[in-house]
C-alpha cells in the first residue's frame, strides 16, 4: 500500500489538492511536470577553451582528428611550402643560362666574337654564327635563338623580341651592351618582334593560359566533390568527360575573345580559341584522371602538378631561358609552359609552329581520358566481386 501511494503524492500539485486519473490511466503514465526535464548540458570550461560537455567528447575529438585527416593536413601543408619553394625558387635570381643568340660579323671576326661571348663569365648565351642580318632574324623568328648582335659600320646593333617576354629581351640587350663596352664599340637595341600595345612585357599569354588551366582543373574537383570522383560506369565516365569537351570549347573561345575585346591578343583569335580549348581539355581530363584514382588526394596532385611546378617554370614572368636548371628542365612538359610558349608563338612566331607544344597538350588529354575510364571500369570490376567475397 505505500508502495502505491508515492506516485499518487508525486501527482499532486503545490496546492496539496489531489488530481482524479482518467479511467484506465495508472499513476505510472502520468506525465511528469515541465521542471522535471534534464537540462541541456551547457558549455564546460576546458584547457582548449569552452565546448559543450558532451559524454565522450574527447573521443569525437580524437575520432574527427583520426590518422587519415592527419595525414591530409600535413599533405596541404607540404603543397604550400611546396609553392612558396618553388615560386622562390625560381625566381629569386633570374640570369640567364646559354641563351641562344646569333652572330653577324664581317670575316673572321665572326669567329672570334662568337668564341668571346661564350667565354663569359656564367656563360649567359650560347652563340651561332650566321651570315647576315636577315638570316639571325629568320632564325628569332622561328624562335631558333632569343636575340642576335650584328657588327655594323656603325657599332654592334643587338636584336630582341619584345613578345618572347620583356624579360628575355632585357637579358639579351644587357649582355650585348656588356659585351659592346667591352669591345669599346656603340651598342644600340632593335626590337624586331615588338609585342603588342596591349600586352604589356609579353605577360597576357601566360595568364591567359593560367585562367585556361584553372577553368580544367576547377571544372573537374568540382565534378568530384559534387558527384564523386570515380566514374561509376564507363558511360558516367564517357558523360563527364563530354561535358568536360563542351566546357573545354567555351572556355577557349571565351578567353580568346576576352584578349581580343582588350587588345593584349588580337591577331589570331580562331588559332588562339582552338589552343585554349586543348589547354582546358588536357588539364580536365588528367584531373579526372588523378581525382578518380586517387580520391580527394587527386586534387592535391592536381595542384601540385599544375600550380606549384607548372606555373614558375611555364616561362611568364621569366622565359625559361632565364630560370634554374630544375625548371627550365620540366617546364615545357607541363601545361602551364607548353600553353604559354604556343600563345606567344602563335601571336609573334608563327614561323615556328606549335606542333611540340599541341602533342604535350594533347598527351594529357589523352592520358586523362584513359585514366577516367580505367577508373570507372575497375570500380565496376570490385562492385561486382563485392557480393561473391562476401
Amino acid at each position: 500500500m505505500v508502495a502505491e501511494a508515492s506516485p499518487r503524492k508525486a501527482a499532486e500539485g503545490s496546492t496539496g489538492t489531489s488530481q482524479a486519473l482518467p479511467p484506465g490511466r495508472s499513476p505510472a503514465a502520468t506525465p511528469e511536470p515541465a521542471s522535471a526535464v534534464p537540462a541541456e548540458p551547457g558549455p564546460v570550461a576546458t584547457p582548449e577553451g569552452f565546448g559543450a560537455a558532451t559524454p565522450g567528447g574527447g573521443r569525437e575529438l580524437h575520432a574527427s582528428f583520426g590518422p587519415r585527416i592527419v595525414l591530409l593536413v600535413l599533405g596541404v601543408l607540404g603543397i604550400q611550402l611546396g609553392f612558396i619553394g618553388s615560386y622562390v625558387g625560381a625566381f629569386h635570381h633570374p640570369v640567364p643560362h646559354s641563351a641562344p643568340v646569333a652572330v653577324v660579323a664581317p670575316g673572321p671576326s665572326a669567329r672570334s666574337m662568337s668564341a668571346g661571348l661564350d667565354r663569359l663569365p656564367g656563360r649567359p648565351v650560347s652563340s651561332r654564327v650566321v651570315a647576315a642580318r636577315a638570316d639571325a632574324v629568320r632564325l628569332i623568328d622561328n624562335e631558333s635563338v632569343d636575340g642576335a648582335l650584328v657588327v655594323t659600320r656603325r657599332g654592334l646593333q643587338v636584336l630582341v623580341a619584345g613578345g618572347d617576354g620583356g624579360a628575355m629581351s632585357d637579358a639579351v640587350a644587357t649582355v650585348g651592351q656588356a659585351f659592346a663596352a667591352s669591345e669599346h664599340m656603340q651598342a644600340t637595341v632593335t626590337d624586331v618582334r615588338p609585342e603588342s600595345s596591349g600586352d604589356a612585357r609579353g605577360l597576357s599569354g601566360f595568364y591567359l593560359v593560367v585562367g585556361w588551366s584553372v577553368g580544367g582543373y576547377l571544372l573537374a574537383s568540382i565534378l568530384a566533390v559534387s558527384i564523386g570522383p570515380r566514374p561509376r560506369s564507363r558511360r558516367d565516365a564517357l558523360v563527364r568527360l563530354g561535358a568536360l569537351a563542351a566546357y573545354s570549347v567555351l572556355s577557349g573561345v571565351g578567353g580568346a575573345l576576352v584578349v581580343r575585346s582588350v587588345g593584349a591578343l588580337p591577331l589570331h583569335t580562331i588559332a588562339l580559341a582552338a589552343l585554349g580549348t586543348l589547354t582546358v581539355f588536357g588539364v580536365g581530363a588528367f584531373s579526372m584522371g588523378l581525382e578518380a584514382f586517387a580520391g580527394v588526394v587527386g586534387i592535391g596532385l592536381v595542384i601540385l602538378v599544375l600550380v606549384v611546378l607548372g606555373n614558375p617554370s611555364a616561362g611568364g614572368a621569366y622565359p625559361t631561358p632565364l630560370l634554374p636548371a630544375f625548371w627550365r628542365a620540366v617546364g615545357q612538359w607541363l601545361p602551364p609552359g607548353a600553353g604559354t610558349t604556343a600563345v606567344r608563338t602563335i601571336e609573334y612566331f608563327p614561323a615556328a609552329g606549335v606542333l611540340h607544344q599541341a602533342l604535350v597538350l594533347g598527351g594529357y588529354a589523352l592520358a586523362g581520358m584513359l585514366a577516367t575510364v580505367a577508373a570507372a571500369g575497375w570500380r565496376k570490376a570490385r562492385l561486382q566481386a563485392a557480393p561473391a567475397g562476401q
